[in-house]
């Protein structure tokens, strides 16, 4: 499994004076990282770049240059890193008005059990969400979920040799499909796999 340490880090002073072409480059390579599925949802999936920028910016947010505390953004922030054989993935729900969002995310508790992916004629592969803590309620759930998708080593082997993938959602409330992956997004997810 792939894990960043110390050493892959930054110093405070040395991230300060990187951070604007180090931002830039994580910008572009999220590009290929971002799949919407229909009008108001995306999954970001996340690999070693997009998560050591995320604890860079904890370190240098929190101000935390001492050991313990750069081992305590390693250990949240490392099981989000696919190990070769899943992928991981930030799901986020994106409403811009505050009461639309509100409405919309009482109507759609267990939503992150309805995502899928889908390689060739495979069966669908669902998720495994929220492993830190459960992010739903009785009323609503979460704007925000995290969550793996493991796949087989055929299925692996099918996307290498070029078979189809593709994503969905199908909750009651909320039902798209993204038939065809962006060639761009398929070829940065198929580099996370062994």
């Amino acid at each position: 499994m792939t894990h960043l340490s110390h050493s892959d880090l930054y110093s405070l002073e040395e991230y300060a004076r990187i951070r604007q072409e180090f931002r830039a480059k994580v910008i572009d390579h999220k590009k290929n990282r971002r799949l919407a599925i229909g009008p108001n949802a995306a999954l970001y999936f996340e690999d070693e770049l997009t998560m050591q920028y995320q604890i860079q910016e904890m370190l240098r947010i929190e101000r935390i240059f001492e050991q313990q505390g750069i081992q305590d953004e390693l250990d949240v922030y490392n099981p989000l890193i696919p190990d070769g054989m899943n992928w991981k993935a930030t799901f986020m729900m994106e409403y811009h008005d505050v009461d639309e969002r509100k409405e919309a995310l009482a109507k759609l508790i267990g939503i992150e059990q309805a995502i899928w992916v889908q390689v060739a004629d495979f069966g669908k592969v669902r998720p495994i969400a929220n492993e830190d803590l459960e992010r739903s309620t009785e009323d609503k759930t979460s704007a925000v979920h995290f969550l793996r998708f493991e796949l087989t080593q055929p299925m692996i082997n099918a996307l290498k040799s070029g078979s189809a993938l593709a994503a969905g959602i199908d909750h009651p409330n909320y039902n798209y499909s993204v038939d065809t992956i962006e060639a761009s997004i398929r070829e940065s997810l198929i580099n996370d796999l062994q």
